[in-house]
């Protein structure tokens, strides 16, 4: 679980800096849990934050995530009284939560601005409305993930809103430079995150290599017999 936390969050801090505008830093977090966390911390790896505002269906759990993560990481965050007063005007947005229904509006969205959708995994939910997913350029961390599991695109395709041809790319391919990026600064950029298997196994070695290089934990040997020499 840990190391999922911290994976799935790194993948948006790529993303993030391969798509934001360079001087995007007013965040808002919809949702308070683990992934709120990390994706705070991401964030503020790639791109100089100034503000963070938060929100989450639960008020209580929204004031003690800002109270805990102010301290914690020593910046200022605000509990927002509802996810549109979160994302008003902020050019990161970061949504983290179960929600089965939208909590993210297109309409709220600013020009601009960058959104990295973590919540949902399953085709039947979804995060962002229709016109969330219509009004931005949209990239995939695999593109066989998103068109079987993206709740956020399928449900938007299902409404007419967005076809097969919405998907710009895979971050991936951003990265190598097969797939275009940001082209202006008031375009409004999209990366859905699905998770893939081959993120946990360069997370498990990272974390391996880093281990043996500090002398840190030590060698178990799990199952099966050995016979005696």
């Amino acid at each position: 679980t840990s190391i999922t936390a911290i994976r799935t969050a790194a993948v948006s801090g790529v993303a993030t800096r391969l798509l934001a505008r360079e001087d995007a830093g007013d965040l808002a977090i919809l949702g308070s849990g683990v992934q709120a966390r990390t994706h705070l911390e991401a964030m503020r790896c790639v791109r100089r934050i100034r503000r963070v505002r938060v929100w989450s269906r639960n008020a209580e759990n929204s004031r003690a995530f800002a109270a805990r993560e102010s301290r914690r990481q020593g910046v200022a965050i605000e509990a927002a009284a509802s996810a549109r007063d979160a994302v008003a005007g902020a050019d990161l947005i970061c949504t983290a939560t179960s929600a089965r229904a939208p909590i993210l509006h297109g309409e709220w969205i600013s020009p601009g601005a960058h959104v990295n959708a973590v919540g949902s995994s399953v085709p039947s939910s979804r995060e962002l409305d229709g016109d969330a997913v219509r009004r931005s350029r949209l990239y995939a961390d695999r593109r066989e993930s998103l068109e079987n599991e993206g709740g956020d695109f399928l449900l938007a395709k299902k409404e007419g809103k967005v076809g097969d041809g919405h998907v710009v790319g895979e971050i991936g391919e951003v990265a190598i430079g097969r797939a275009p990026g940001r082209r202006s600064p008031d375009e409004i950029t999209l990366f859905k995150s699905l998770g893939l298997a081959v993120e946990d196994v360069a997370s498990a070695k990272h974390i391996y290599d880093r281990a043996r290089a500090s002398g840190a934990g030590r060698m178990l040997e799990f199952g099966g017999h050995r016979e005696a020499s």
